[in-house]
């Protein structure tokens, strides 16, 4: 009799692949994060959407011995002024010129662990000594860079810096001015400087007048100015002690001979420059620390500053604060702040943090003490001829925590709070404006970074950049995910990557390509090149670059599963390799150390160290055997720790079979 046998069948094998890479979900649980995300990512960026490469790193430019508070930028003259320590430095050459090749004009002093100027050093480029050690912002304005520092704000025109009280500009107070008083009101004080001045008219029956009362008594002990009208429409200047006098206290001029009547009909004869100081008014735009170019519908011809901390209690023993006011220019004078033009906004109880464009519309930010209305939202219009900026909407939301995170990605305005990164956007169907979260996938980290306040942002061609402790937090524009699942109010995430040992303090762009200042007083310069092996360190050091897969389960999730083959597919490099790594019960082993497969040989590139005979350019799989059995789930981490190496990867794959439940 014949006997049949029934042979089970060999599990079916089975495949996972990853396909594309969107950046880190530091937020999420490993278990729940997406198959497109890392729950630990570091020093990875795009390559191509949905691709990603090790970054490149950073070389050292120069050494300014103390910490850089910032770069700012001149371009009329297109001169660059970093701001280290206490002083300004020009960051041309000390005899001026084009901005100058390092690598052909500076050389490496080993000793001072410094590169200096072939015909000098940084020393030779100070151009002003008495900045706050405080971070700094600037503006161009009418061809004159306006740096605030938060103790005195202060004008470079090309040559020379001055606080801006020294060039400010004098206002004539009133015109057609009876010598008894009264009067054509013409422009206000200006906050920055205490001069004023007031045109009066003699008529006919005045000609015998001596006496000329000024608006205001209780004058500085400055010298008063005069001057009077000729026949000839010309201003003749008179000398106070000589030919006029002045009673301080009560604001009274005196001239020993009467101007007489005015040579010319209708016009002003008598013009007097007197000095008033107002005890606090200059330091009200001195003590800023922010600021933001707008205007009369959205021209971006005037300065407003804000970012005074002053509060407390003032000389008539009465409660005051700047936390919530700012204060606007002329139309291109960044040297006159009327004492009317300012305004205040919201509660007193908080701070604004700074300014985003949105349109024609000026959004001031407060900060996160403000619980009904974090944003308020102005436009300029002219009224009677003047300037107004009125409150047109308030949104409500989560207020800032850094006043230097403010910039924008993507056409958004974007900023920092103590809930992540937040962009103001145009509702699709009523078009009402609010504030939505970003930065959902970085916030795991990000948020748990100490001192937040101290973030600063720069925005570098598609990519947001947040710095802190030396950490920096990226969002990539190119890469916007739509989905309400990841937070509410957010109708889309920008995929998110994260930077390690990067000291920077600021950023700045020169020609496209990326510099920063740091805490010590080094200028670094970012590596531009991502074919150059020489690109791949960060100041001589290797880079870390890691991807981490979230945790591989699958559909079914409760079953056994046994891992048999992995595959990763990577772009070709001069030089490369890669460690792959395996979590097995939480427990991280080395599974396959390639350094041999990823790379090709080059002439151009040639370096005898990582030589290889194979000359195919086009992009390689790595692959080994595995044998990770019964697991329910399993975790791959990516790595490259190599000095001068990059690593891209494009693809990964892994092979399976699947068994019994897990008991």
């Amino acid at each position: 009799m014949a006997v049949s046998f029934n042979i089970p069948k060999s599990p079916a094998k089975q495949v996972y692949v990853s396909e594309k890479f969107l950046g880190a979900d530091f937020t999420s649980e490993a278990s729940t994060v997406d198959d497109t995300k890392s729950p630990n990512v570091e020093n990875m960026i795009r390559s191509v959407p949905g691709k990603i490469r090790k970054r490149m790193g950073y070389e050292k430019l120069f050494n300014y011995g103390a910490p850089i508070y910032g770069v700012h930028h001149l371009s009329t003259t297109d001169i660059w002024l970093v701001h280290a320590g206490n002083k300004l430095y020009n960051l041309f050459a000390p005899k001026g010129g084009k901005w100058i090749d390092h690598s052909s004009n500076y050389v490496v002093n080993e000793d001072a662990d410094n590169i200096v100027l072939l015909n000098g050093s940084v020393d030779d480029t100070v151009i002003y000594t008495g900045m706050a050690q405080h971070r700094s912002v600037s503006f161009q304005l009418n061809q004159m860079l306006v740096i605030l520092d938060g103790t005195k704000a202060r004008v470079y025109d090309g040559n020379t810096v001055r606080t801006i009280e020294e060039v400010a500009y004098i206002p004539t107070l009133t015109i057609s001015k009876d010598y008894t008083g009264g009067g054509e009101d013409y422009e206000p004080l200006n906050l920055l400087q205490p001069a004023f001045i007031e045109q009066f008219y003699v008529k006919a029956d005045q000609a015998s007048v001596t006496t000329f009362q000024l608006t205001f008594g209780g004058l500085d002990s400055t010298r008063v100015r005069a001057w009077l009208l000729n026949s000839n429409g010309v201003w003749v200047e008179k000398i106070e002690g000589t030919h006029f006098s002045v009673n301080r206290s009560t604001g009274v001029v005196t001239f020993t001979s009467a101007p007489g009547a005015s040579p010319i009909t209708g016009e002003d004869n008598v013009k007097i420059q007197a000095y008033r100081t107002v005890p606090g008014y200059a330091n009200r735009i001195n003590h800023c620390t922010i600021g933001a170019m707008f205007g009369v519908n959205g021209a971006n011809d005037r300065l407003f500053v804000s970012g005074n901390p002053d509060q407390g209690v003032n000389s008539d023993g009465e409660l005051f604060t700047f936390i919530n006011c700012d204060w606007f220019s002329q139309q291109y004078d960044p040297t006159y702040f009327a004492d009317t033009w300012y305004s205040k906004l919201g509660s007193d109880t908080s701070a604004i943090m700074g300014y985003s464009i949105i349109n024609n519309y000026l959004a001031a930010h407060k900060d996160y003490n403000e619980m009904s209305q974090s944003i308020l939202i102005r436009e300029g219009d002219l009224v009677d001829d003047q300037p107004v900026f009125k409150l047109i909407n308030t949104l409500q939301g989560a207020g800032a925590i850094s006043k230097y995170c403010f910039s924008y990605l993507a056409t958004e305005p974007v900023f920092l709070t103590r809930l992540g990164v937040f962009a103001v956007t145009a509702q699709d169907i009523t078009g009402e404006k609010y504030a939505q979260d970003r930065s959902y996938y970085l916030e795991g980290k990000l948020l748990k970074e100490a001192n937040l306040e101290n973030a600063f942002a720069y925005t570098w061609k598609d990519y947001y950049i947040l710095g802190i402790n030396d950490h920096l937090y990226i969002l990539d524009g190119l890469q916007p995910m739509h989905s309400d699942r990841s937070r509410p109010y957010a109708t889309r995430q920008y995929a998110g990557f994260y930077f390690t040992n990067v000291p920077a303090s600021c950023f700045f762009e020169i020609n496209g390509e990326l510099y920063f200042g740091s805490s010590t007083g080094f200028v670094y310069k970012w590596y531009t090149d991502d074919k150059l092996l020489a690109s791949y360190n960060d100041d001589g050091e290797p880079i870390k670059a890691t991807w981490e897969t979230a945790d591989i389960s699958e559909k079914l999730f409760y079953k056994k599963k046994t891992y048999r083959y992995l595959a990763v597919r990577c772009m070709p490099e001069i030089s490369s390799s890669i460690d792959v790594y395996a979590q097995k019960n939480g427990i991280w082993q080395l599974i396959k150390e390639d350094t041999t497969t990823l790379k090709y040989f080059s002439y151009m590139y040639f370096i005898y160290s990582k030589m290889t005979y194979s000359t195919n350019k086009t992009q390689r799989v790595t692959a080994t055997k595995i044998r990770l059995k019964k697991l329910d789930h399993v975790r791959f981490r990516f790595e490259n720790d190599k000095l001068n190496e990059p690593l891209g990867i494009n693809d990964f794959a892994v092979e399976y079979t699947q068994g019994g439940n897990v008991k």
